[in-house]
């Protein structure tokens, strides 16, 4: 294989990769906590937290604030395992790349 068809070859992965990561970005992940919901968008935005307030009174804040924690993680948690599963492919022998 001359430099050339190497070059192109890594391009090629380049273009595969920014498209799959893309992918991902738009992506919304849902991460979940008893009482909450939490959308996350791939690029690890927060989209919106949604509380089932019927199951809670003002005293349980505290508790509700650990569960939005909890959610939030939850869906970066799901983020990383998606885009280690989508780009691992490219990045097997380069680690540290996402």
């Amino acid at each position: 294989m001359n430099i050339q068809a190497i070059m192109k070859q890594a391009q090629k992965m380049q273009k595969e990769m920014m498209s799959e990561k893309e992918a991902i970005d738009k992506e919304i992940f849902i991460g979940t906590s008893s009482v909450v919901k939490v959308e996350v968008y791939g690029n690890k935005k927060i989209k919106s937290v949604k509380i089932e307030s019927g199951n809670l009174d003002n005293d349980d804040l505290e508790m509700l604030e650990d569960m939005i924690v909890i959610a939030i993680n939850d869906a970066i948690n799901k983020i990383d395992v998606e885009t280690e599963k989508r780009m691992g492919r490219y990045t097997a022998n380069m680690p540290g790349i996402f």
